[in-house]
C-alpha cells in the first residue's frame, strides 16, 4: 500500500478492543506510542464528540476514515457484542478493500481466539442464549473469530500489564 493511499485517510489506524480488560494498560499504551509516532490513531474515548452517535462514528472510522485496523483481543474481548460488530464490520471491510488487519492477543492465546475455548466459549455460551433467534449473527462473530486468529499476528503476555504497573 503506498503511502500516499494512507495519507488520504483521516486516520491511520482505527484500534478495536475491550476497553475494561486493556483501556488504561497495553491500549492506551500502544495508543499513546502510536500518536508520538505521528500516526494518526481512531480511539473511541478521543475520537468522538459528544452527542455524536457512537456506532455511526465507529462505522466511518472503520469503513472510510482508516487504512489499518488493529484488534486487540483480551480474555473478555468475545463476551462484548460491540467489539464482535466492529470486527465483522473491519474483515467485511478488508474483503472489499485494501484494508489491513493486525491482530494482537493479548493475555489470551490465538487458538482460543479461534477454537473459541476458555473465556472466548464462556462467552459464545452467553450470547446463544441471549440471541436465539438471531444464530446467523452468532454464527458470523464465530467465523470472524476463526477468520482474523488465522491472520499473523502479535501474542503478548501479562507481563505488559505487570511492567506497566510496576513503572507507576
Amino acid at each position: 500500500m503506498a503511502m500516499s493511499e494512507i495519507s488520504r485517510c483521516s486516520y491511520h489506524v482505527f484500534l478495536s478492543f475491550r476497553g475494561e480488560d486493556t483501556r488504561k494498560s497495553f491500549t492506551d499504551h500502544l495508543y499513546t506510542a502510536l500518536v508520538h509516532l505521528g500516526i494518526q490513531t481512531f480511539r473511541d474515548d478521543e475520537e468522538i464528540e459528544r452527542g455524536n452517535n457512537i456506532k455511526d462514528e465507529i462505522e466511518k472510522a472503520i469503513l472510510h476514515h482508516s487504512k489499518i485496523s488493529i484488534v486487540v483481543f483480551s480474555k473478555n474481548y468475545a463476551a462484548s457484542t460491540w467489539c464482535l460488530n466492529e470486527l465483522v464490520m473491519i474483515l467485511e471491510h478488508k474483503k472489499s478493500s485494501k484494508h489491513i488487519v493486525l491482530p494482537v492477543f493479548y493475555d489470551v492465546d490465538p487458538s482460543q481466539v479461534k477454537n473459541q475455548t476458555g473465556s472466548y466459549a464462556e462467552a459464545f455460551t452467553q450470547h446463544e442464549q441471549n440471541f436465539k433467534s438471531e444464530t446467523n449473527m452468532v454464527q458470523r462473530w464465530r467465523n470472524a473469530l476463526k477468520e482474523v486468529a488465522a491472520i499473523g499476528g502479535m501474542v503478548l503476555q501479562d507481563s505488559w500489564n505487570r511492567f506497566s504497573r510496576d513503572t507507576n
